[in-house]
């Protein structure tokens, strides 16, 4: 199949492309390059430099590829800013890019595109969940602007599909995490610019790139303390993009979480990169950040009986073992090039 796949020069999005690309399918990387690396561009994949926000610009991809008889047959949409804690300071610039520049792919799409959508959404629709682990049908009502910007694109594409007939899935994620291991061995790793996630800052920590990692909230409802978030490594993330792409040619309307359906504390996660670096890892406490709730754990049943997905790497220190080890040699590279 040939797919445009919008953030395909992320973390996510190219890993995704790079494993579209690698079954045999023909992914086109459009991105503008806000929040990604030039340098992780899959090799070999067609690029074309975009703003998502422009329609325009979207369905003269779409007609020219079907004026060369070679016309997509999707979309998988990854596009997006991606900070909660940004969006409580800023949500402006979420509704602006998360919510109303999807508007803009959904209506080129509708005009002159493929009906075929794979969606990057978010566990943050949910906010505080009211049971544990959260399925699919657990009440939707997010704690901050960038769960709220998701959840307008979820109910835009509700509509859609409602009187348009686009097909689509939603894929919920939890916290993605761990380097893409391919048959060259480990090639894309997380890196945002900047970077806020918590596993690679505490590996920035063994790296010597900072002093200590934060640990914003020692006082949540939870064992320890600190949030407790479900881990889902990247590479089963993607597996589970193609088994959604594939489902839409029998269904029409589809909803899953990607997670691994345990969950980890902050506290954990600073144990697991001592246990798998080496290093102390200095931690200080600070204060909670807006929106953050205290525990977001999945369940994948849905995903795993309805889709036939199969995570592979359910253990924390596995999935921080494949992080460290790309960002060993991310580190090594700078350092020779410096």
């Amino acid at each position: 199949m040939k797919l445009l796949v919008t953030g395909g020069a992320g973390y996510i999005g190219g890993t995704v492309a790079a494993l579209l690309a690698a079954k045999g399918h023909k992914p086109v990387i459009f991105d503008n390059f806000s929040h990604a690396r030039r340098d992780l561009l899959p090799f070999g994949v067609e690029f074309i430099e975009g703003e998502v926000a422009d329609r325009a610009a979207i369905e003269r991809i779409f007609t020219v590829a079907r004026n060369q008889n070679q016309p997509f047959d999707g979309v998988l949409h990854f596009a997006a800013l991606i900070e909660a804690g940004e969006s409580m300071a800023r949500p402006e610039i979420y509704f602006r890019n998360n919510t109303a520049s999807s508007l803009s792919l959904f209506e080129a799409m509708l005009a002159c595109g493929p009906r075929r959508l794979v969606f990057s959404s978010t566990a943050a629709v949910y906010g505080d969940p009211q049971s544990l682990p959260i399925e699919e049908d657990a009440p939707l009502a997010p704690t901050n602007a960038y769960g709220q910007s998701k959840l307008l694109v979820e109910q835009m594409l509700t509509w859609l599909h409602r009187v348009h007939g686009l097909r689509y899935a939603s894929l919920r994620y939890f916290n993605v995490a761990g380097a893409d291991e391919g048959p060259q061995g480990i090639t894309r790793g997380e890196a945002h610019e900047p970077e806020t996630h918590l596993i690679p800052l505490v590996l920035d920590v063994a790296l010597g790139r900072r002093p200590s990692i934060h640990i914003y909230g020692d006082d949540y409802p939870t064992p320890d303390g600190t949030c407790i978030r479900d881990y889902i490594h990247v590479s089963d993330l993607a597996e589970a993009h193609l088994l959604a792409l594939e489902a839409l040619a029998a269904s029409d309307r589809l909803i899953f979480n990607l997670g691994n359906g345990r969950g980890f504390s902050v506290r954990e996660v600073v144990a697991s990169v001592r246990r798998v670096t080496g290093h102390p890892i200095p931690a200080e406490t600070r204060p909670r950040r807006p929106g953050d709730p205290a525990v977001l754990v999945a369940s994948s049943a849905k995903a795993i009986r309805e889709l036939g997905w199969q995570p592979r790497y359910t253990d924390l220190d596995g999935i921080v073992r494949t992080a460290w080890v790309w960002q060993q040699k991310r580190h090594l590279a700078a350092a020779t090039h410096a």
